[in-house]
Parts: structure tokens; C-alpha cells; sequence
């Protein structure tokens, strides 16, 4: 049977935190959408990666509850998982477009679009208490990303993710395309606490692209 590789994404320090995330690398075992889609809800990740040519980085990306043309967490797991495996992949290609990926000492990292992650509203708050102290928002209130200055001066940053897509995922531990859109929005690079005890690293570069970064970790290897 193809294997589910679960990971967590953009772990903080001490390996702590981190997004789960399911990487299916025999992708090709489960073409149809359908199928794929019934999978995602299944496993019940907020996204789980489907790859479908490893070498080529081509990956099809779904939350329980719909297909996404580029995500954040998903990219910067999927390239670090396929390093592991031997590939010297150097870019992933979801349906949204190229997607360069690499790793830098412990952290994995992706450039993409703020266009691609449109959608998103950010939301600035007084204090990173206020925003520790928010209760998940209604089903229907839209993606809200939550956020607060820790320090300006210094670009730290407390977050926390809200998907509001009524797919089981109420909150969301590490966000990467929220990131993005937040980094493209305050044009500079940003270093972000956000869930329990993960954290995001994100740095803007000219044409609206972002790059961010994280750490990963093997969680586990399920049987499919």
C-alpha cells in the first residue's frame, strides 16, 4: 500500500508545535480528485500533498474540504520530505505555478506569490494577549488571520490562523500563506509565533513574491 507520510511543519524551537501535514508520494496510486478529496477528509490534516511526479515536483494539494492551487505549510513540508528521500529537488509545481524550494541549515523554505494566497484577511490586534484571548470566530466569517506585534523593531510577530471553512479545521497551528499575504501587506521580513509553539520565518523580495521558512519534523509513516 502507498504510505502517508505525516509531518509537522514549521516546528519552534525544541521541536515544538508544527502544522501537521499527510504527504501521499505515490500520488498516481489515487488519480482522481474525488478520490483524493475523500482521502484529505479521511485524514483530516488542515492539507494533505499528493505527489504526482516526484522528480518533476508536479503535487496536488486539498484540506478536507476543497482543492487549493498553492499553499503554504504543504510546500515547505513536501520539499523538505522529498530532500530527505534523495531528490535534489530544487522546485515544486503545484497547479498555481513554480514554486522554488530549498533548505538553508535546519529551516526548509518555498518563494511564492502573495497573489496566490489571496483571500486571507489580516487582522492586527493591540497585544498578543488580545490575540491569545480570541475565541474561534463564526463558520462563514471567512480566512482571518490574527495577529499582534511582539516587538516591531525587531519583526516578531504573535498569530494565530482562522480557516472558517466549516471542514473540522477550526484553527489552524501554522499558516504559511497567511504569512505570506501578512508579509506582503507590511513589505517586511517577519518573524512569526503562531498556534501553540510554532514558528514561521518570512522575508519579502520585489514582484509581490515572499519567502518563507520553517522547520520539520517527522511525525509518523501510516499504511493507506
Amino acid at each position: 500500500m502507498s504510505g502517508l507520510h505525516v509531518l509537522r511543519v514549521f516546528c519552534g524551537s525544541g521541536d515544538t508545535g508544527g502544522n501537521l501535514l499527510g504527504v501521499v508520494l505515490g500520488g498516481s496510486a489515487f488519480p482522481g480528485r474525488s478520490e483524493r478529496q475523500a482521502l484529505a477528509v479521511r485524514f483530516g490534516f488542515s492539507e494533505t500533498v499528493f505527489v504526482d511526479d516526484a522528480e518533476e515536483g508536479r503535487v496536488d494539494i486539498y484540506t478536507p474540504g476543497t482543492r487549493l492551487l498553492f499553499a503554504g505549510h504543504p510546500l515547505v513540508g513536501t520539499g523538505w520530505l522529498l530532500r530527505r528521500e534523495g531528490l535534489g529537488i530544487s522546485c515544486l509545481r503545484p497547479e498555481a505555478g513554480d514554486v522554488p524550494t530549498w533548505q538553508d541549515g535546519e529551516f526548509s523554505w518555498i518563494s511564492g506569490r502573495a497573489a496566490w494566497a489571496s483571500g486571507r484577511r489580516t487582522w492586527q490586534h493591540p497585544s498578543a494577549a488580545e490575540v491569545e484571548a480570541l475565541a474561534v470566530p463564526p463558520v462563514g466569517s471567512g480566512w482571518l488571520y490574527a495577529w499582534a506585534w511582539r516587538d516591531e523593531n525587531a519583526g516578531t510577530v504573535r498569530a494565530r490562523g482562522f480557516p472558517g471553512r466549516g471542514d473540522g479545521i477550526d484553527e489552524d497551528e501554522a499558516t504559511g500563506a497567511a504569512a505570506i499575504v501578512l508579509t506582503d501587506e507590511l513589505d517586511r521580513a517577519l518573524d512569526i509565533q503562531q498556534g501553540l509553539a510554532s514558528q514561521i520565518l518570512t522575508r519579502p523580495r520585489p514582484g509581490g513574491v515572499v519567502e518563507i521558512g520553517g522547520r520539520v519534523s517527522p511525525h509518523e509513516l501510516r499504511r493507506i
